[in-house]
């Protein structure tokens, strides 16, 4: 009691001199010396603490991470879903009443009423477990601004939620910040409701303009710098927008919400340094659109400065795709396209206009029954091709620019060439058994020397195609060809050599009476030139793989451990059991050898559900050495059988009696591997933590889905073929073609044709292009071809030769030709004509069945799209009516005649469409 007393006052002592070294510099405005005042509050740590990171040091760094991410879990899983809400549905909310229940996910009320922090929000954010309530605060009220507020837009953190009511078009401002143990971060959103052109390319660049910021600010530049950097970076992409640009971009944060020293902003001089944390706060205010309605765009986050860069440490909910809505009304162009006949719909009952709201083509509203459905399709299917247009045209582009006029010079492939090789360096290095004029197969120097015109002429063994002898009678002739160019009679040649001139050596033939002489020497020199493929073959093999660099050990601490761990591929020698350890930079496992890895990729956490291991799956960005082996993966398990366990510390009993021993068994097992799962799982995450924190990149732990039986990195898909697309047909493929094109294309087979829409839908909103076809490509000679010139490829056109860019143009141009054939016919006299009852089903069909020969889905098969279930119903008792009056004019034979006519027609029309 007494040594936690000690420590509190020297803990307490530490603080008074930190807080009075800080005043004093801030009196004498020697702000230089206090630029790195949080590296102090590191040092000092807190001794009384529980938690062992804040005893050793850690505590600045564990704050900010987690009011980090307190902050963007606020955003992501209430805030933006809560506001794209609203707008859907146009609810009727005041702006200070939306910043009062974004603060009531912290909790509310008092005593018997009082709630606790929202943990519906909470348990989906990251590294959120043991996060202490108490400590955790608002920095100020959320704010939240739209068009409808009397305060106008105010980019200001003083400015209060105003009590009008928010409006559901324009320009949407939010703003909140979070304080955990003292530390604060913030972020700031725009959010747009049918957005003009202007206002899209405006909030484009201030995305573009974070990120070039990130990698601008670093330790040492100055405050001014940044700013001015800012600023000329908006000048150079659009000259009107910098007279609108706000004045500072920010400031430093952390104990002080903002520390009026370290504002970002052209009068500033002062240097920012490592470790620093900073508001990043870029916009533009003033603005006005067409209609001379102001408005402001806002996006901010919170940052740390590194030595090279600078990284986020707030993130979320900032793409195009999440924060800008779309209303898309049905313009007087498209009702007049659809023809004058159209039975009108009726209006709501509240009067407001039919109409839709999209953000990055996920549809928020529906319409009505069966027309809104239509609408939504026919509108998502518009934007999916337009996007799918930008995507190709952006492949092509990039495709001319990353292949260089020599067929892929810079595609980082070395081209073919003829390689020089030196045997000896000078006559004198020659074996001595040369002197005797015989053919002598030198290995050390991996050297074949020939006796020609009685001298001595070494051939290295890569110069040197193959060797083979026959018997011809009493002699024996030996055969050696070489490699030469223009071997490939009638095709091209890939490898052409430098001198188009020189002569070159086919072959040479030798005649001995010695056969058994003759047999060796082929034999050595086959065996050479095998061993020499061989070393040729590894050392391709290990041309991609790296030297990591060193291990950056913890220190101050142990590192976070995972015991009685297994390496896969295993370390050379005995197997045994060993250590994986958490380090700054990577991870290493210790066992009778060590082996380090730093360079994650993906990482994946399988648990030992039905299964015999658990096991840590890290996917590296480039190969690395383990033992003798090459490895892109890298695993550490645990092997989940009950022989691992033995509580008694004895054998476990050769024969159990009775069922109650088998079912107390079964339950102690499923107990253990659930613990072991927990505790693998939770080391996996510090893995995770610990990568994302080091390389500035969030690295997420996924878990494997089983019946997903592939693997594929999104940014490493160049194009996706979809194939065997045909009416008719329950089954499709897809093929996705990599941007390195020596990868084989990675083929996904039989998925059903129902989730066609779904497939296609997902591959856009990663932004992958796609393409479709009727037949299954053979993709082996198609990209050998794109292989041998790359650039030849993208110039005659590159993807475009899959035809159907974007995969929908068919469908695109089948539901334009459906709605003209649509209202062909007068819906009155379609009802109503009692000539055309017979084949009212069928005949419109056939009649739009030229316009839509190019469908993939067969959408004109419902004529009666617009009917609804009333029109359907009269339609079919008129249809009774008509056969019962025919059946008692012609007989019961005559019915049953009329059912094939109609089974006929609805075969032609079916077969028209096809």
């Amino acid at each position: 009691m007494a040594d936690t007393q000690l420590n509190k006052l020297a803990f307490a002592s530490r603080v008074k001199r930190i807080y009075d070294a800080w005043a004093d510099a801030r009196q004498n405005e020697d702000y230089e010396s206090i630029g790195d005042v949080d590296s102090l509050f590191l040092i000092a740590g807190d001794p009384t603490s529980d938690d062992e990171p804040m005893r050793k040091g850690s505590c600045l760094q564990k704050c900010i991470q987690t009011a980090a991410a307190l902050t963007s879990t606020l955003l992501k899983y209430h805030v933006a879903p809560k506001l794209e809400s609203i707008l859907d549905k146009e609810s009727k909310i005041t702006h200070d009443q939306l910043a009062t229940q974004i603060e009531a996910r912290l909790g509310s009320g008092e005593g018997k009423e009082a709630r606790g922090p929202d943990v519906k929000v909470w348990s989906k954010g990251k590294g959120l477990d043991n996060v202490d309530w108490p400590s955790v605060e608002f920095c100020y009220p959320p704010i939240i601004i739209s068009k409808s507020s009397k305060s106008g837009y105010d980019l200001r953190y003083t400015v209060e939620s105003s009590e009008d009511n928010i409006a559901h078009k324009g320009v949407f401002l939010v703003a909140f910040g979070m304080r955990y143990k003292s530390y604060s971060t913030n972020v700031g959103r725009t959010f747009i409701v049918d957005p003009n052109p202007n206002q899209e390319a405006q909030y484009g660049i201030l995305l573009s303009l974070q990120a070039e910021l990130l990698t601008f600010m670093k330790d040492g530049v100055s405050a001014r710098d940044v700013y001015q950097h800012a600023l000329s970076y908006v000048k150079n992409n659009n000259t009107d927008l910098e007279k609108y640009f706000v004045k500072n971009i920010g400031f430093a944060t952390g104990i002080e919400f903002r520390d009026a020293g370290y504002i970002l902003s052209a009068k500033n001089t002062r240097l920012i340094r490592k470790n620093m944390v900073f508001n990043l706060s870029l916009g533009f205010s003033g603005l006005t659109d067409s209609s001379g309605q102001k408005y402001a765009l806002n996006l901010v986050d919170t940052v740390r400065v590194e030595a090279g860069k600078t990284s986020l440490i707030t993130d979320g909910i900032k793409s195009p795709k999440d924060t800008l809505f779309f209303l898309t009304p049905e313009s007087e162009e498209e009702k007049q396209n659809k023809g004058s006949k159209k039975v009108p719909i009726a209006p709501f009952k509240n009067g407001s206009p039919a109409k839709q709201k999209t953000a990055g083509g996920k549809v928020l509203r529906n319409q009505t029954r069966r027309a809104a459905q239509d609408e939504v399709h026919q509108t998502a299917l518009a934007n999916l091709i337009e996007h799918q247009r930008d995507l190709h045209e952006s492949l092509q582009t990039q495709g001319l620019a990353r292949f260089s006029e020599d067929g892929g010079a810079s595609s980082g492939k070395e081209g073919k060439g003829w390689k020089k090789f030196q045997s000896y360096k000078g006559e004198g290095a020659l074996p001595v058994e040369v002197d005797r004029l015989r053919i002598v197969i030198d290995r050390k120097a991996q050297t074949v020397i020939l006796p020609i015109h009685g001298f001595a002429v070494p051939f290295h063994i890569n110069t040197i195609k193959n060797a083979s002898k026959n018997d011809e009678g009493d002699f024996t002739y030996l055969r050696i060809n070489f490699q030469t160019p223009g071997q490939l009679a009638g095709k091209k040649e890939d490898t052409p050599f430098e001198d188009p001139e020189a002569t070159f050596i086919r072959s040479v033939s030798y005649r001995s009476p010695d056969g058994h002489r003759l047999d060796n020497i082929v034999k050595h020199i086959n065996d050479l030139k095998k061993e020499a493929n061989k070393r040729e073959q590894q050392k391709k093999e290990m041309a991609d793989v790296i030297e990591q660099g060193s291990l950056v050990e913890i220190k101050g601490r142990r590192p976070i451990k995972m015991p009685e761990a297994f390496i896969r591929p295993a370390l050379d020698g005995k197997r045994l059991p060993g250590e994986v350890e958490i380090h700054q930079n990577g991870i290493r496992y210790q066992s009778m050898g060590s082996q380090k890895v730093a360079t994650f990729k993906h990482l994946f956490f399988q648990p030992c559900d039905h299964e015999l291991l658990v096991v840590v799956h890290l996917h590296l960005k480039a190969p690395i050495m383990i033992g003798k082996k090459k490895a892109f993966d890298v695993q550490f398990f645990r092997e989940a059988t009950d022989v691992q366990f033995d509580e008694t510390g004895n054998r476990k009993r050769k024969h159990r009696y009775g069922d109650e021993d088998e079912i107390e068994m079964e339950q102690q097992e499923r107990k253990r591997r659930a613990m072991l799962n927990k505790e693998i799982k939770a080391f996996a995450e510090k893995i995770a933590e610990a990568a994302s924190t080091s390389n500035g990149e969030t690295l997420e732990l996924d878990i494997p889905f089983r019946e997903l039986s592939f693997e594929v990195t999104l940014s490493e898909i160049e194009i996706a073929s979809l194939e065997r697309v045909q009416y008719g047909l329950k089954q499709f493929d897809l093929v996705l073609i990599f941007k390195d094109f020596t990868k084989t294309p990675l083929h996904i087979n039989s998925i059903q044709s129902s989730q066609m829409d779904d497939v296609k839908n997902w591959l856009d909103s990663v932004d992958i292009p796609m393409s479709e076809g009727p037949v299954n490509l053979n993709w082996g000679p198609i990209m050998k071809h794109i292989n041998e010139s790359p650039f030849e490829f993208f110039q005659q056109g590159g993807w475009s030769f899959l035809g159907n860019a974007g995969g929908v143009e068919s469908d695109h141009s089948s539901e334009s030709g459906s709605d003209d054939s649509e209202f062909e016919v007068d819906h009155d006299e379609f009802v109503s004509s009692p000539s055309s009852d017979d084949a009212s089903d069928f005949d419109n069909s056939d009649a739009s069945g030229s316009d839509e020969s190019g469908s993939d889905f067969g959408e004109g098969d419902d004529s009666d799209e617009g009917d609804d279930w009333d029109e359907l119903e009269r339609k079919a008792a008129k249809a009774d009516l008509k056969r019962a009056e025919a059946k008692k004019a012609a007989g019961s034979d005559d019915s049953e005649d009329e059912r094939p006519k109609k089974k006929s027609a609805a075969a032609n029309g079916k077969k028209s469409k096809r």
